[in-house]
């Protein structure tokens, strides 16, 4: 029988090969990999029981719980689809998503029962924490068969179809397949340490591409992974030090909360077990990347770029952190990349590229989207402006679509934030184009300070005047208590710039 890639493969090698290891843990509840494979296995055969087809589609809504890893490992196992919802979501949204996907079975903790109140749900539903919204999940677990009914799925097949933030118009279902994942679980593990005998925490939510993707890698390959129910930093600090994580994921937002502890919160938790840190979303400012670097001396710092469609393209190792600050890197394990001009030509600054094994199948139900960011020979864009340089390291410029053109001039949003990062009391900077009748879009910065700190407009294009010419200046300064952002933390441009469009 030809062995097929499955993301409840390693689930099913390491409860044969170590039962009693610890696979999740969740405030005091801790599951062991026999128990994750018994309770997985009786999953599956409960969703086939209810009449569910190979192929068919599951809606998750559940947050960073332990009911997470059993729940997609059981889904696989019976070789079905996973559709994860966001707990945020409003009830048209979650509409959306159900009906676009075709989902005929949702499992859903009562605790996020708003996100589909009033919503047609699928025929089969399984509720956690009560029985709102239909029958329970514990019950059906302990009434299912616990043999693994290991239905055939194949390597290219979907194991999830994840839904894009929609930052561009409807929500796009990204089709991802069990080889991209199980490939990234692996190449992951080799790069950060999430093997046999690590602990790390899934930090970002287990419902987005990358959440989801850091925090099930470490049970494919034998480790341990703590699950962190809402974002606190405080609350992480204490629970790296109680569980004695070694590598944790985050995006720039969590740096920029631990940061605005102060250095006192940091000294109060013993972080010695900390050797591995890695960073995913959007490129950390220099500034911030820094104060990284000092405040964990001992810890590897990671800064790597990817996407849903594509899965993790570039890293930027340790040994590059400090010289290459404002980096990616360069490309990841079996990945390829192109950049290319206006033109279609290669270039050292242009739209990226990438093919690897980790890029999606395509858009569901729209091959038109999926012909329009894909090339004949396979390669996928990222939507994004790059530069690389002489020794191949990438850095990302900003989105194509974000891009600012004032008075004819081209001008790359990334660069004028990265200088207002250099202000003293600057936490973060977003910066945009926004209608504007004599120069087509008027540079426009949306600034957050650091807690305590006061800045002033007039300063910071001031300051930006000596580093930047004229047409990136930004001609108007805000300054706002937060920058608006989707799960994965990425700020949402398009939130900002209609929050300030003209009146139709």
């Amino acid at each position: 029988m030809t062995v097929r890639l499955s993301i409840a493969g390693g689930i099913r090698e390491v409860a044969a090969a170590s039962p009693d290891v610890v696979a999740v843990v969740d405030g005091d509840r801790r599951l062991t990999y026999r128990g994750l494979d018994d309770r997985s296995s009786r999953l599956a055969n409960a969703l086939l029981a209810a009449g569910l087809r190979t192929g068919e589609r599951v809606a998750v809504l559940l947050g960073n719980r332990l009911e997470y890893a059993e729940v997609a490992a059981g889904i696989a196992k019976a070789g079905l689809v996973m559709v994860p919802l966001n707990p945020r979501m409003t009830p048209p949204e979650s509409a959306y998503v159900l009906g676009h996907s075709g989902a005929r079975a949702l499992v859903a903790d009562q605790a996020h029962a708003a996100a589909v109140e009033g919503v047609a749900v699928p025929p089969v539903v399984l509720s956690l924490g009560g029985a709102g919204l239909g029958p329970s999940y514990e019950a059906a677990l302990a009434t299912a068969e616990a043999t693994d009914p290991r239905s055939g799925t194949g390597d290219l097949d979907p194991f999830c179809v994840a839904y894009t933030s929609g930052t561009t118009g409807s929500p796009k279902g990204v089709v991802i397949s069990h080889r991209s994942r199980c490939l990234t679980f692996y190449a992951s593990a080799l790069e950060w340490g999430l093997g046999p005998g690590r602990r790390t925490i899934a930090v970002a939510p287990m419902y987005h591409g990358a959440g989801f993707a850091f925090g099930y890698a470490p049970l494919c390959t034998g480790g341990t992974v703590a699950m962190l129910r809402s974002w606190d930093p405080e609350r992480l600090l204490a629970m790296i030090a109680r569980e004695r994580a070694q590598s944790v994921f985050l995006v720039p937002t969590h740096a920029h909360m631990l940061r605005a502890l102060g250095p006192a919160a940091l000294r109060a938790h013993d972080l010695s077990c900390l050797d591995t840190l890695f960073f995913n979303a959007a490129a950390l400012p220099g500034p911030l990347k820094e104060w990284v670097l000092e405040t964990f001396p001992g810890v590897g710092v990671h800064e790597l770029y990817g996407s849903t469609e594509a899965g993790i393209v570039t890293d930027c190792r340790p040994a590059d952190a400090r010289r290459k600050l404002g980096s990616v890197g360069r490309p990841w394990f079996m990945t390829e990349v192109r950049i290319v001009d206006e033109e279609g030509n290669p270039a050292s600054r242009g739209e990226l590229f990438s093919r690897s094994p980790f890029l999606m199948n395509g858009y569901l139900g729209d091959p038109g989207a999926t012909a329009a960011c894909t090339t004949s020979d396979g390669f996928l864009t990222s939507g994004d402006i790059v530069e690389r340089d002489d020794e191949g390291f990438i850095y990302v410029v900003g989105r194509k679509k974000d891009m600012i053109i004032s008075g004819g001039v081209n001008i790359a949003p990334r660069e004028v934030e990265e200088a207002l990062a250099t202000f003293p009391g600057v936490a973060e900077a977003a910066v945009v184009g926004l209608p504007d009748e004599r120069w087509g879009e008027r540079v426009t910065a949306f600034v957050v300070a650091l807690p305590g700190a006061r800045l002033d407009a007039a300063a910071l294009v001031a300051h930006c005047r000596t580093r930047l010419s004229g047409p990136k200046v930004p001609r108007t300064v805000e300054l706002v208590e937060a920058l608006p952002r989707n799960a994965a933390g990425k700020i949402l441009k398009r939130a900002l710039k209609e929050s300030h469009a003209p009146p139709r």
